[in-house]
């Protein structure tokens, strides 16, 4: 039995529907069946010890002062801001003083690589999942010149982009999703980068076709700038058009939102708000397809698999598909442009055979994506 140190800025068991708390979560279940792991992170939590090979201890996030403190250090660095924002001195030093007792350390995003302990590299694994830096880049190009945030996400982009090759090459091994990302970075890593996918917790087909079906909806954390970007585009400027053909069509956005970002969008009486939903399966009912429809993507889009699990036709744009691996071979619909997403919308409302087709087509490449598969690839590089 191995003794496995995994490190987290985020409570792995919190009940979240987000990517990386998912990941996360069946990482650690994984992993304790054969092995004892420890869990620490930023934020405490509601885990309740139901296994001896399995533990959690969260340290308390710095106060508001220390905070700015770490993250002016980390800009005077030339470090990403988001380092400050999540340092721990506290995790740290449990670090420092533990590493040698653990056999693998696992260290979930770049954000916690600042925590690498130097005579660990040999024993560390960074799990990316995927390149941040060209989400803020193509963030800041996305945000209208008079933001403020602008430059705030150039900055960051830039410092992101040295970070994250600096950074890997002090890790043993890093997991990431992206082909696109992976040969970008395999002349220097080739033999440190490993592949796997997200995967999903089970299938079972949710869609049935019906010319009355009359949802619209989009899964994802919205105070993620590419989310809320996406949301409040179609809200704004798509969803009109189709509810000029059919009124009593809805937008329901499924998961975290800020207060005034849901005051905004519920102002709009076709746009319904489901926040912190933990069973997604009451959603699903006479829904038309499932949106992907974002303009900033890099990595795995999971709200795409989380559609094909359930049977729902999807609709992703160009950018999301380069991205994305997992579509190849199966009828998730892309689109060009508004006018193109909106075409493929109504063809889904109203064509039975295409909608099915898409449907199926989904349940079945899916079943490469189930995590009992998926999860393998850890018992080899632990």
């Amino acid at each position: 039995m191995k003794k496995i140190l995994f490190v987290s800025t985020r409570d792995p068991f919190s009940g979240r529907y987000s990517g990386d708390v998912i990941r996360a979560k069946k990482f650690l279940y994984f992993l304790s069946k054969k092995n004892y792991v420890k869990v620490i992170s930023l934020a405490n939590s509601n885990y309740k010890k139901k296994d001896s090979k399995l533990s959690y201890e969260g340290f308390s996030e710095p106060n508001i002062f220390l905070k700015i403190f770490y993250i002016f250090s980390s800009f005077l660095h030339l470090k990403p801001l988001q380092l400050g924002f999540f340092y721990s001195p506290k995790i740290k030093q449990f670090i420092n003083d533990n590493y040698e007792s653990f056999d693998t350390i696992i260290f979930q995003s770049f954000r916690t690589a600042q925590y690498l302990q130097y005579n660990a590299k040999e024993k560390s694994i960074l799990d990316m999942a995927d390149l941040v830096s060209e989400n803020y880049y193509q963030s800041y190009k996305r945000l209208f010149f008079l933001n403020p945030l602008k430059i705030v996400y150039l900055l960051e982009s830039i410092l992101l982009k040295k970070y994250e090759t600096n950074c890997l090459i002090n890790f043993k091994k890093i997991l990431l999703h992206s082909n696109k990302e992976i040969k970008s970075l395999e002349k220097s890593f080739k033999n440190k980068i490993i592949q796997y996918s997200f995967g999903v917790e089970k299938i079972s087909n949710k869609y049935k076709f019906n010319k009355k079906n009359n949802k619209i909806i989009f899964i994802g954390n919205m105070k993620y700038l590419p989310n809320r970007d996406a949301c409040f585009e179609f809200a704004y400027s798509i969803l009109p058009s189709i509810i000029k053909i059919y009124q009593d069509t809805e937008f329901h956005i499924i998961g975290e939102i800020s207060k005034l970002d849901r005051l905004i969008l519920e102002r709009k009486n076709n746009v319904k708000i489901h926040n912190k939903v933990k069973n997604l399966e009451p959603y699903l009912n006479n829904v038309i397809c499932g949106l992907a429809n974002l303009n900033i993507s890099s990595g795995i889009q999971t709200k795409i698999l989380t559609y094909m699990s359930y049977g729902i036709p999807s609709i992703c744009s160009q950018k999301v598909a380069k991205n994305f691996d997992a579509i190849k071979g199966s009828k998730v619909n892309i689109y060009k442009n508004n006018k193109d997403m909106i075409k493929l919308i109504l063809k889904l409302k109203r064509n039975k055979i295409f909608s099915v087709k898409s449907s199926k087509s989904s349940l079945k490449k899916i079943k490469d994506f189930k995590w009992d598969k998926i999860l393998l690839f850890l018992e080899k590089i632990i």
